[in-house]
């Protein structure tokens, strides 16, 4: 057997599989497309999550794009973090040309110019349906945690939010919670003393100069209502496929803090909100998280352990995340070994450094006789990758150097008008972009603060306890009848002898002086 026939043998026996599967290009050895010799991944372990990386302009963008149109087309509904503003020609179909016709003859596929049915959501003012979450809806925990709180300072984010469920004081927005912090270190420090004990004033002002620190990078537009609902996302369209949500956030490249509070408070959601799915035949939802360093570079160690923890948990829920980055180093290495598929585009060999990193990366892929890995990503074209996935039993398959599949819908952006069009014609928008300010925590507290200083005020009033004018005019109406003066003059007479009886004294002035009493 030829050496190529051996490779092909190989591939071919790894890359065969039951269940229904995604095609991802064609297998080479030697720089050269073996016709017809697919590179695969079964439906079934895509919710074991992935990787793609690679340097800029090696085809990033375009993997994710024939990712996510196939899942679509298998009806996976999906969540896409569009951080640079370039997957909205997802929603129109392409355009053939020879280069395409080429290289899917060497697949051996049809190719089908098709659009995918798209929703645009933004966490900021891009165009799209808003997402919203509450501030109760975080809970104290994970609001500790976004905010890089320390164990004394999250206890008393704990006791806010203790509070304010007792007495009924919802938590919507930034400014509730900053409300109820500053009524507790002020007016309300002795009804909070008397609960759950003393907090320093040192320990209040931390906490609200975290808060103030996450509204400069845009967290107050995110917080509020409505609140997103997740199972939104789960939506197919009438014709089966999976509907694309694209989250547009050219906006917030420089606020690397909330983008990572909305992506850990997302998969929390999710994975509090959908029940075990066990093992499934293809995944009940897949999320791309484009330039994924923006989620760990701002993290605490505490926000990656949570990030962790869920990521290893959500596979149940029937949930695949997938990670676009530059780097494999870019993710955490606990994070980086929960990823089942791995598609790794070209590396740029320029420094010292780079040829580690580069030499690191080698290093996470199976080990392969028909390749020298640590060459072969400095030599990757555009649209070529190194592939390995997981099988049906969950074993990883052998290293293919892939020629990958071309995007079947529009390798382009969609224009100011297309995202127009389909902004205004949105369900979710309709549903999400109302307004709704309703009464909270930061209503009530000033409600009661407003009433308790209006309370003072009357107290501490020169004229309290005086009649007022018409209360005047009354008495003076009355004090002229001269039947109303005979009757104080008696009232007034009895009065006194009450007095002078219980004082021991008795009779008039003047009958003592005739006594000699004085």
């Amino acid at each position: 057997m030829s050496q190529q026939e051996a490779f092909i043998a190989e591939i071919t026996a790894g890359y065969q599989f039951s269940g229904p599967s995604i095609v991802l290009g064609a297998a080479m050895l030697e720089a050269k497309a073996l016709d017809g010799l697919q590179v695969k991944v079964p439906l079934r372990t895509l919710n074991r999550h992935g990787l793609i990386a690679g340097a800029t302009g090696t085809g990033k963008t375009k993997t994710l794009q024939v990712l996510a149109e196939q899942l679509a087309g298998n009806g996976v509904p999906l969540l896409l973090m569009d951080i640079k503003g370039d997957l909205s020609g997802v929603a129109a179909a392409g355009s053939e040309n020879s280069k395409i016709t080429e290289r899917i003859q060497k697949i051996g596929l049809d190719w089908k110019s098709t659009a995918n049915t798209v929703e645009f959501l933004s966490l900021s003012n891009e165009k799209g349906a808003r997402l919203r979450s509450t501030v109760s809806e975080f809970g104290p925990v994970l609001f500790s945690r976004i905010l890089g709180l320390n164990d004394t300072q999250g206890g008393v984010v704990a006791v806010i939010f203790k509070y304010c469920d007792d007495r009924g004081y919802p938590l919507l927005d930034l400014k509730d919670f900053k409300k109820v912090l500053q009524y507790l270190s002020n007016e309300g420090k002795a009804e909070i003393e008397a609960e759950f004990g003393q907090f320093s004033s040192a320990t209040a002002g931390t906490i609200l100069r975290k808060v103030v620190e996450m509204e400069q990078q845009g967290a107050d537009l995110f917080f509020g209502e409505r609140s997103f609902d997740v199972n939104d996302l789960l939506r197919i369209d009438e014709n089966g496929r999976g509907i694309l949500h694209i989250v547009r956030l050219t906006d917030i490249q420089d606020r690397p803090k909330l983008f990572s509070t909305f992506m850990l408070q997302l998969l929390a959601e999710i994975y509090a909100s959908f029940p075990e799915e066990g093992d499934v035949e293809q995944p009940k939802l897949c999320i791309f998280i484009d330039e994924a360093h923006l989620v760990f570079q701002e993290a605490s160690p505490a926000l990656l352990q949570q990030l962790e923890a869920i990521i290893k948990l959500i596979r149940s829920k029937g949930v695949g995340i997938f990670f676009i980055t530059q780097n494999p180093a870019d993710i955490p290495d606990a994070i980086l070994a929960q990823l089942g598929l791995k598609v790794q585009h070209a590396l740029r060999a320029f420094t010292a450094k780079d040829r580690k990193s580069i030499k690191l990366a080698a290093e996470n892929y199976p080990m392969t006789k028909w390749y020298q890995v640590e060459d072969l990503l400095t030599q990757l074209g555009i649209g070529e990758a190194l592939i390995s996935a997981l099988n049906e039993k969950g074993i990883p398959t052998p290293l293919a150097h892939t020629l990958l599949r071309p995007p079947q819908s529009r390798m382009d952006i969609l224009s100011a008008e297309e995202i127009d069009q389909l902004v205004n014609s949105s369900p979710l928008v309709r549903k999400y972009n109302e307004i709704v300010d309703r009464e909270s925590a930061y209503e009530i507290l000033n409600a009661k603060i407003n009433q308790a200083a209006t309370e003072e005020e009357k107290q501490s009033s020169p004229s309290a306890g005086k009649p007022s004018k018409d209360e005047k005019n009354v008495l003076e109406q009355v004090l002229d009848n001269p039947l109303a003066r005979q009757v104080g003059r008696t009232v007034a007479r009895e009065l006194t002898r009450g007095l002078l009886g219980v004082l021991g004294l008795t009779g008039s002035s003047r009958g003592k002086k005739k006594s000699g009493w004085l």
